[in-house]
């Protein structure tokens, strides 16, 4: 979806309040029917969610509590995301890694069982069909979740390449789970209260690290990662034991673990620096003008044998000719497609995603520049409803990143 979540979230409770209720109501139900509903639909309703429309599904944008408190809780205490929109799924077969690392950047064979990474799909061109979180469960075993906006055309692309790398004789099949929900928790009170709800000691679990264990009673897949800068975990439980997790999760916090919505969500993940594919980063932009040449493993640049890694190579080798960069701006928050110009007037980029930040409060933006106008301190000009603003290139993330790391 283009254009911040925290906008959106703005302009549609605006938009609410102003029109006409009965028409609302109307359009509303009319396109309500076409939506998908995550197994906690009615919860989030029951605990004031105002449901939108978000790739294909009906989603929370935020609940009682305004964006900017849900977003400043989140890095005080904690939230919990309902995040069963986006789409889990297993590879498995004794060649389930060689056959994933045709279609990825990362060092799958050298992940450790039971570690993940961040990773890019890519296409011929070097370009990102989305992005992902890969964890080697087993050496014959890979759990991915990929975005719900891109659900359709990285399943088709994904079966597309295994039907061809089975009629070679490769080993490796899959599995969607669509009878697993998935929520995110997230924030300094993560750790403490999930501890409640399980046997297994968490300290031992570290960003990245992905474990199968009981919580709360079910049988439920653990990462230590998330999309908000802050540590937590993202659970992938049986649905019919969602809401009980959800509830006994707000629980054990005593009211400080908030449900939390995609506003919150997106404003957190941009403070954090992360892409939101769709604005940050799409199938023409390859993963070192995004600014993820880290993730493209030391065995990977060596030999290849990813697609588009010609492309991919030889930007790491020259140098691409665009970078993602973090601004800092004064004035209105810079949006999606905002222009940024050079000091004399000259276009040298775009912003991707932009707005106020609840934790520092003060604009902050992403975007793509020229190479060589991608240094922290370079100044420029971001045009905001035609009116140009001083913006500075800054350091990313805006808001330091605290994942639980071994010490």
């Amino acid at each position: 979806m283009r254009g911040s979540l925290w906008h959106l979230g703005q302009s549609i409770t605006r938009r609410v309040a102003q029109a006409d209720k009965k028409a609302a109501a109307r359009r509303f139900f009319a396109s309500e029917a076409d939506l998908k509903k995550t197994v906690l639909y009615d919860f989030h309703v029951a605990h004031g969610g105002k449901m939108v429309p978000f790739a294909g599904w009906s989603m929370p944008i935020q609940y009682k509590d305004s964006i900017m408190d849900s977003t400043v809780n989140c890095r005080q205490n904690g939230s919990l995301f309902d995040v069963s929109h986006m789409c889990g799924l297993s590879l498995k077969g004794k060649d389930c890694v060689p056959f994933l690392e045709k279609l990825v950047i990362a060092d799958v064979a050298g992940l450790a069982p039971g570690t993940g990474t961040l990773t890019v799909f890519t296409n011929e061109k070097g370009g990102a069909i989305d992005d992902s979180v890969i964890t080697k469960v087993k050496d014959d075993h890979i759990y991915l979740v990929v975005n719900a906006g891109c659900r359709d055309k990285d399943l088709a692309h994904i079966e597309e390449h295994m039907k061809a790398f089975k009629s070679k004789g490769g080993d490796v099949s899959w599995h969607i789970h669509d009878e697993r929900s998935l929520l995110a928790l997230q924030g300094p009170l993560a750790a403490p209260v999930l501890q409640h709800l399980t046997k297994e000691d968490l300290s031992k679990l570290y960003f990245g690290e992905f474990r199968i264990m009981y919580i709360n009673g079910a049988l439920c897949f653990l990462t230590r990662t998330g999309y908000t800068g802050e540590d937590g975990f993202e659970i992938s439980v049986p649905s019919e034991n969602a809401v009980d997790l959800a509830k006994a999760i707000l629980e054990k916090s005593g009211g400080k673990v908030r449900l939390t919505g995609l506003g919150a969500r997106d404003s957190l993940r941009l403070e954090a620096g992360l892409c939101l594919y769709g604005n940050d980063m799409e199938q023409h932009t390859t993963p070192v003008e995004a600014g993820l040449t880290w993730a493209i493993g030391k065995r990977r640049r060596a030999e290849g044998g990813f697609l588009g890694a010609e492309v991919i190579l030889k930007q790491l080798e020259e140098g691409p000719s665009i970078r993602r960069v973090g601004f800092t701006s004064n004035g209105p928050p810079p949006r999606s497609h905002s222009e940024i110009q050079d000091e004399k007037g000259n276009n040298i980029g775009e912003i991707t995603s932009g707005g106020f930040s609840p934790c520092l409060k003060k604009n902050i933006a992403m975007g793509y520049v020229k190479s060589g106008l991608h240094k922290a301190g370079t100044k420029a000009k971001i045009l905001v409803r035609g009116k140009a603003y001083d913006g500075v290139v800054t350091k990313m993330p805006f808001v330091p990143t605290k994942y639980y790391k071994p010490s």
